[in-house]
């Protein structure tokens, strides 16, 4: 056995709850004579370990001077959540990953022999991961055996939280001291459409039985993807202001089937702008060495807020850590694709130090830093399900007899500076959010209710829903209302994009519409969401949204737009067994925001499509017009 290095033998000191077999002089109290001063009794012990310490092991040390003494640990590759292929493709590819059979993953015996491997060579931190680790049904049971092993400071596990707020006594008890939960959006509808599986509150309800049982700060670790989430930067920064969280945003990293686009990733110096115009104030904390966190915090806030910046700034030199999948491969980096399987040797009946030697190869073989983002996105690597990191999304969405804005679920005790709105400050002050159907109903007097679905980025609450009049004339107004001549050609007439950089900002708005004819069987099984697909309305609002961040890429000649403001509405048209759907936006840039809400508007109708066209092919797309457009030098337009 490696002699244990002095930091690690001295959190033994402070472990009342375990025996000390390290060797270190000990006296226990006799109840007929006084103890001796804790002081006292510290200082000695210290001395004595100053005396008696060895350097780390070489086993875990890599040619680059790299001392390994965090192990990760993936307990299943199974999952209790099914991400669709819009987003879920981070963890897992489209067409799903095959799981290792049974007889082929690490049984408990396994996994705690390689973990007391492991610690005995100078391992002091242990982290259980999966799939979902939550699931596998001996998890109490694992750690509490991890939690006797001496020299192991801390066991911590990376959960969904769907069921975290059930076990987390037991695991506290068992002696779990860490936990990172993973959350990618505040928005409850995005959950649902995203995993089609509801449970939002259970995570909100884990995240607080966390705080409530003394966890702190308790981790959220958020993937930040370009046209998923980018646009809830803030909503997780606030939640700091008044829990004990540290949020941490992490770039979108490449692996095998996720798709990786470089468009898709947010950095790390982008997301730091962007708090930093709504917080100016914010500063930047002391970096632990071997961390992979770049913190910071708010002054006044009882959290901080964190980044992992593994593609714009990798942090390979302070790397210590390695990692064991569920059928026992070792990977000595994230990003790499080699791996050497101590399952075989272990079953083969591999001695101890067998085994350290093929451990201590693979990682004397570790790089001094893992390829660049670009190469990363061309290796053949595990999909992220199977390594032990995973996009972890849920919802349930709250109930309310008026058109309820879904818009991020706001912190307990939070100021109204962001504009949340009060029944989601009302869900979240709850804990968790109460068993709703998937859309808010309103009832209008004894006649068959009316459904409703709104999405508003701002939570703008003073606009109402519109009716689709009559078709009728347009105004303009404004020193150029209209052209005779094409903007998106240049001088011979070939396709052009129009040159934007000197025009100055202006506050730009333009609201679309449009209208889907369902017919009477497809419109009743809309009406009271029975369709076998799932909910029609919330599916072809979110697509909506998503369809306004994305015009750009969808619309060759067009530029992008930072929106500040998308709102998808739509609404059951009875006397013409129809959907009528309009979409807003607003934007302040040197051009205008047409066709994001034109995108938008179609996108939501094709998807309304979509979800119906298996109960009838009878359904007509119509009526997709600009209802208004306001800011610009051509003056503002409105459809009246």
């Amino acid at each position: 056995m490696a002699a244990q290095p002095l930091s690690r033998i001295c959190w033994l000191l402070r472990s009342s709850a375990r025996g000390c077999s390290s060797g270190v002089p000990g006296t226990q109290p006799s109840p007929r004579e006084p103890s001796r001063p804790a002081t006292e009794e510290l200082s000695r012990r210290r001395q004595f370990l100053r005396e008696h310490a060895a350097p780390f092991s070489a086993f875990l040390t890599d040619s680059f001077g790299r001392q390994h003494s965090y192990l990760r640990i993936s307990l299943t590759e199974k999952c209790n959540l099914r991400s669709v292929p819009f987003a879920g493709q981070y963890c897992m590819p489209e067409e799903g990953v095959p799981l290792t059979p049974k007889a082929d993953l690490l049984t408990t015996e396994e996994i705690l022999t390689l973990a007391r491997l492991f610690v005995k060579q100078g391992v002091d931190k242990i982290r259980l991961t999966g799939g979902e680790p939550l699931i596998r049904r001996d998890v109490v049971d694992i750690v509490a055996q991890l939690h006797q092993l001496e020299g192991l400071k801390t066991i911590a596990v990376t959960t969904n939280g769907i069921n975290l707020a059930r076990l987390l006594p037991s695991l506290q008890k068992a002696g779990l001291n860490a936990l990172n939960i993973s959350l990618d959006t505040l928005v409850p509808a995005k959950f649902e459409f995203i995993v089609r599986r509801k449970g939002f509150h259970r995570v909100m309800e884990g995240i607080h039985k966390a705080i409530e049982l003394g966890y702190n700060p308790v981790k959220v670790n958020c993937v930040v993807m370009r046209g998923l989430n980018e646009d809830e930067l803030l909503n997780f920064v606030a939640l700091t202001e008044g829990l004990p969280l540290d949020v941490r945003f992490i770039e979108y990293m490449p692996f095998d089937g996720n798709k990786w686009n470089f468009k898709k990733m947010v950095s790390y110096k982008e997301m730091v702008d962007t708090i930093r115009q709504r917080w100016p104030e914010l500063e930047k904390l002391p970096e632990e060495k071997s961390s992979t966190a770049k913190a910071f915090r708010i002054p006044g806030f009882q959290g901080q807020i964190s980044f992992i910046t593994s593609m714009s700034e990798h942090f390979c030199g302070s790397c210590n850590r390695l990692r064991i999948t569920a059928d026992g491969n070792l990977k000595v980096c994230l990003f790499g694709n080699s791996e050497v399987s101590l399952r075989d040797h272990l079953r083969a009946g591999a001695s101890e130090e067998e085994l350290l030697t093929i451990i201590g190869a693979a990682v004397g073989r570790k790089k001094r830093q893992h390829a660049g983002m670009f190469n990363i996105a061309q290796m053949k690597n595990r999909p992220m399900i199977l390594i032990g990191l995973f996009l972890m999304l849920q919802d349930s969405l709250p109930a309310s007899p008026v058109v309820t804005s879904w818009g991020p679920v706001p912190a307990r005790g939070r100021r109204p500076r962001l504009l949340l709105s009060r029944p989601m400050a009302t869900l979240w002050k709850e804990h968790w959010a109460p068993q709703a159907p998937p859309l808010s109903w309103l009832w209008l007097g004894a006649g068959s209710p009316l459904r409703l679905y709104s999405s508003r980025a701002d939570l703008d609450t003073t606009s109402t829903c519109l009716s689709p009049g009559p078709r009728a004339p347009a105004t303009a107004s404004g020193p150029w209302a209209t052209s005779d001549q094409l903007t998106h050609v240049d001088s011979e007439g070939r396709a052009a994009m129009v040159d934007v950089g000197r025009k100055p900002d202006t506050d730009r708005e333009a609201v679309a519409s449009a209208v889907v004819l369902l017919g009477p069987v497809a419109f009743e099984l809309v009406q009271h969401n029975q369709l076998k697909k799932g909910d029609a309305l919330g599916v072809a609002q979110l697509a909506g949204v998503q369809a306004a961040k994305l015009t750009s890429q969808l619309i060759p000649l067009c530029h992008h737009v930072a929106l500040s403001h998308i709102q998808v509405q739509l609404r059951l048209d009875p006397s013409r067994h129809a959907v009528v759907i309009w979409a807003s936006c607003r934007a302040r840039g040197p051009t205008g925001v047409e066709m994001e809400a034109l995108t938008s508007a179609a996108v939501a109708a094709l998807t309304l499509y979509d979800m119906c066209k298996a109960v009838s092919r009878d359904i007509e797309i119509g009526e997709i017009k600009l209802v208004s457009k306001t800011g610009g030098q051509r003056g503002d337009f409105h459809r009246v």
